[in-house]
């Protein structure tokens, strides 16, 4: 860690109005403490430490002496204990005060700590309450230079939309057959000529397989026949530590029209897409406090107003930072309810979906809050009519 880092955790920690961020491991099973304090998880953690950073004056790093070193590149004062009572006695030194740690009912994302070592540190006289919204503001929110490689992730797969369907029209016409492997080597091909990094191949779904929201092509895949819905979804970023992701769902057709039932489906779930932006947009504007499981629940009744409750699987959307599901507000009333605000810097996915035994259809754009105002990655872009082949 950096003193400039811990400047920004202890903003954070004004931010949530909490006295402190109580960090605690053992054998490292506390990822997001050893990421956001850069612990190096090759180093033995057999024994308890805690890192206790106040909202203002010097960090506490209490270690045991079987491992001294462990928080020796962290800035602050360092305690030594040799046993349970000497742990237990420096942490009443912490007591009488509101800590974030890594708990929460509904993250589960964030909820690192044990239900032992929260209460140990309860019987400590230490009050503990969620970190959720420390770490939203300390990793989940972006500032100009993260809006801008986001932008650029987002053009990038916005032209792998296009020349990946390039792929479907051309069979299409030329009365080819045509097999999901086909459109996702295709599809990771441009994605890779564009410079760009993804942890996990795009998804590409035909027919009853875009019924299932996280369906795997292996291999060769399914054919695609006449008439079948094609689901597309992409995501990825630049190459380097500090880029951000841009994360687009797009869905086609294998025919020169979509049939009645897809064009009305489609419509109406693009409908719920942008009228979840709106209300988002409109609650930014107006300088109201807006939160995740809101936005959620705005879309959801929207699409079940419209008959399709049994056709929900998923919330609709998720946080985007340098990881695609990334450790902001998630647009989720239903899944891992987030009551944390959409803040200055929040970016997010707008997914809506429904799926069927025979069918499934996901539209996915990306919004980010500037100055302000809730913008849409390449807005202009986003998909508002299903696509079609060219006979």
């Amino acid at each position: 860690m950096i003193v400039s880092e811990l400047g920004r955790i202890q903003e954070a920690i004004c931010g949530e109005k909490l006295d402190g961020w109580l960090f605690c491991n053992f054998h490292h099973r506390d990822r997001l403490a050893d990421d956001i304090l850069r612990i190096n998880r090759d180093e033995t953690n057999s024994r308890v430490w805690v890192y206790a950073v106040p909202a203002r004056g010097e960090p506490l790093g209490i270690i045991n002496a079987v491992e001294p070193n462990i928080l020796d590149q962290l800035p602050g004062r360092k305690t030594v204990y040799h046993g349970r009572d000497e742990f237990l006695a420096t942490l009443k030194t912490l007591g009488g005060k509101r800590w974030g740690v890594h708990i929460s009912d509904t993250l589960t994302m964030v909820s690192y700590l044990d239900m032992g070592t929260a209460g140990v540190l309860e019987s400590a006289g230490l009050e503990l309450v969620s970190a959720a919204g420390l770490v939203q503001r300390f990793k989940g929110l972006l500032g100009g230079e993260g809006i801008a490689s986001h932008e650029r992730a987002a053009k990038a797969l916005y032209d792998v939309v296009e020349e990946t369907w390039e792929i479907a029209g051309k069979a299409y016409a030329e009365k080819k057959p045509l097999r999901e492997g086909d459109l996702l080597q295709g599809m990771s091909a441009a994605i890779e000529n564009r410079g760009l990094i993804t942890d996990h191949p795009p998804i590409i779904a035909a027919g009853a397989n875009a019924g299932n929201p996280h369906y795997a092509c292996a291999g060769e895949g399914a054919p695609v026949s006449e008439g079948d819905v094609i689901q597309l979804d992409l995501w990825a970023k630049e190459k380097g530590p500090e880029a951000i992701y841009a994360d687009i769902s797009w869905v086609g057709v294998f025919a020169s029209a979509p049939s009645a039932e897809y064009e009305r489906a489609f419509k109406e779930l693009v409908s719920a897409r942008e009228g979840v932006y709106e209300y988002i947009a409109g609650e930014i504007a107006a300088g109201r406090r807006i939160f995740g499981a809101m936005a959620d629940a705005n879309a959801r009744e929207a699409l079940v107003s419209l008959g399709y409750g049994a056709a929900l699987k998923h919330r609709t959307g998720h946080s985007i930072d340098t990881q695609v599901h990334g450790s902001g507000v998630n647009i989720d009333c239903w899944e891992f309810p987030d009551h944390r605000p959409i803040l200055e810097g929040s970016c997010f996915s707008l997914e809506p979906g429904i799926y069927f035994s025979n069918f499934g259809m996901r539209t996915e754009i990306n919004v980010y809050i500037k100055d302000s105002r809730a913008l849409i990655s390449q807005g202009d872009r986003r998909q508002f009519t299903l696509l079609c082949c060219k006979p």
